[in-house]
């Protein structure tokens, strides 16, 4: 590489792929799943609906569905060799995205099905079958973790609400279970963001797909692709615990760490408030209001409010992102806060799927360059001279 030509750090604005997935225009606040609108697929679709549109290329009709739901509820089950491996790591206190990652490479163990990603068709089953032990695994794990048996899935449940029963050993009320389900939908495809290219370029290698999404889940445990909405209750916590001004506590909190900034606030494409969060923002009102306890929503409406009005942060493209409102929707619903990102992962692991299936048609190894800076013509020195 010459040092003439350009170098783009994080590959900002390089396009390194064409999708039909998903699409994002920052600047207005609208997100498409396969042209639909994110805010008619929150409201009236179910998460499985949304995976088959994903993997499908359409919405499914009745038909469709039953017949799709039914193939992965037969999947949920996850065999004993993992769910030992899985005690293993709830003994050591392992931190949950951790045990992810190690649970969804160990289901390859124990899957003797056809996982040959040269095989569309295949890969695309391996998918489905990882897709479905995901919530069992999570929710296995969270038991494990607090001296309780694992839940087995039921087959009479969608996704969702049969990620919370595992949870908590109680079939969910619908509320629970509808306000889980928009939040699987809301996260489950976002273009080419960090740990589906990440998936991808795995996948490009021909890797199998235990291996690609893996790889994303190892990429959304970072602290700057998944995770916000965990540092977000935190800071409600914090906030809570002092009895402090939510407002007075995050702008002292500033003045005091310079490189301190709002979790939950800005984003790397939206310019304006995430599609979202406006969406998880109604729903974290209404779960609030019916629990009779609006604490953690009234500390993010003032945040938001004093940013937006006060600040005018929305004015220098600094909005809410999708992280701000979750936590205190999975809040809400009981949800351990460190298992706020693995159900980013539950969920997102879809639409690495995805973009996986829709790479491999038209594969090509994604192979980037770096311009090298090292030294030039070093002397090779002998070790008995050194």
């Amino acid at each position: 590489m010459s040092e003439s030509e350009e170098l783009h750090k994080g590959l900002e604005g390089v396009l390194v792929a064409e999708s039909a997935l998903s699409y994002i225009d920052g600047s207005v606040g609208k997100l498409v799943y396969r042209g639909y609108a994110i805010e008619d697929l929150a409201e009236d679709a179910s998460y499985e609906e949304v995976l088959h549109l994903l993997w499908n290329g359409h919405l499914p009709d009745s038909e469709e569905l039953d017949a799709f739901t039914d193939a992965i509820t037969e999947e949920a089950a996850v065999d004993d060799v993992v769910l030992d491996a899985l005690a293993g790591l709830a003994e050591a206190d392992e931190r949950p995205m951790a045990a992810l990652r190690s649970g969804v490479s160990m289901l390859s163990a124990a899957d003797d099905g056809d996982s040959d990603p040269r095989d569309s068709d295949a890969a695309l089953e391996t998918g489905r079958r990882i897709v479905a032990k995901i919530p069992t695994l999570l929710a296995a794990y969270d038991r494990l973790r607090r001296g309780e048996d694992p839940v087995e899935p039921r087959g009479d449940l969608s996704l969702a609400a049969n990620f919370l029963y595992m949870l908590t050993g109680e079939v969910p009320d619908d509320a629970s279970a509808e306000a889980m389900d928009q939040a699987l939908v809301l996260h489950a495809d976002h273009g080419l963001n960090a740990s589906t290219f990440t998936s991808m370029v795995v996948a490009s290698t021909f890797a199998d797909m235990y291996s690609s999404v893996t790889a994303g889940v190892g990429a959304l445990s970072g602290p700057l692709h998944g995770g916000a909405n965990q540092d977000v209750m935190e800071l409600f916590f914090e906030i809570e615990a002092e009895g402090a001004d939510p407002v007075d506590y995050v702008t002292t909190k500033q003045e005091r760490e310079d490189d301190w900034r709002v979790p939950g606030y800005g984003h790397r494409v939206y310019k304006v408030k995430d599609p979202r969060a406006k969406i998880l923002e109604k729903r974290a009102k209404e779960l609030s209001e019916a629990s009779g306890d609006t604490t953690y929503y009234d500390y993010a409406k003032a945040i938001e409010t004093f940013f937006t009005e006060e600040k005018g942060l929305d004015e220098r493209g600094i909005a809410p992102n999708v992280d701000f409102f979750s936590g205190t929707v999975y809040h809400q619903l009981g949800i351990p806060v460190d298992m706020f990102t693995p159900i980013f992962a539950l969920s997102r692991a879809g639409g690495w799927i995805g973009h996986v299936l829709e790479y491999q048609e038209d594969n090509r190894l994604i192979r980037p360059r770096g311009r090298y800076v090292g030294p030039e013509n070093s002397d090779f020195v002998p070790l008995d001279r050194r």
